[in-house]
């Protein structure tokens, strides 16, 4: 006698499944917003006020976000109104904004290696050279174990 059991692939395996725990964030994040980028930017290092970064992000751009704008992070502000955690404040800017600041530090980066890889080139002997072209070649030849001895 067969008992009537039910196929394997048919029986469902989610109460079974293991829980993933995933350790919380230390920073809120804010809800996404189209157009908005987000960061946070340090106001103290140890302890200390840190005038200089703060002036510095502003003039790139980035603007305080004020805690009465995200009631989702359930932060009190600071004395300003902003949303601050531990010496770090919630900024935003737009991202075409963020997009032209990457680009111009692109662009900056490829001029940097360009001119390290020009220095390096000046000092290139062709009786020796520092590395070879970039550049690939075929030929047709005998390999080993094929033709005549």
């Amino acid at each position: 006698m067969a008992d009537a059991r039910t196929n394997r692939d048919l029986v469902s395996r989610e109460k079974s499944m293991r829980a993933v725990y995933v350790p919380p964030s230390t920073l809120p994040a804010p809800d996404p917003q189209p157009g908005v980028a987000f960061r946070w930017i340090a106001t103290a290092i140890m302890g200390q006020p840190d005038p200089t970064n703060v002036s510095k992000k502003m003039r790139d751009g980035w603007e305080p976000v004020k805690a009465s704008d995200h009631p989702e992070l359930m932060l009190q502000g600071n004395k300003d109104g902003n949303v601050e955690v531990g010496g770090l404040m919630l900024c935003r800017a737009p991202t075409e904004m963020m997009a032209a600041r990457d680009e111009y530090y692109q662009r900056q980066a490829e001029a940097q290696v360009d001119s390290v890889d020009n220095n390096f080139m000046r000092n290139s002997d062709p009786r020796m050279p520092l590395f070879s072209e970039r550049d690939s070649r075929t030929s047709k030849g005998r390999g080993f174990g094929s033709g005549s001895k």
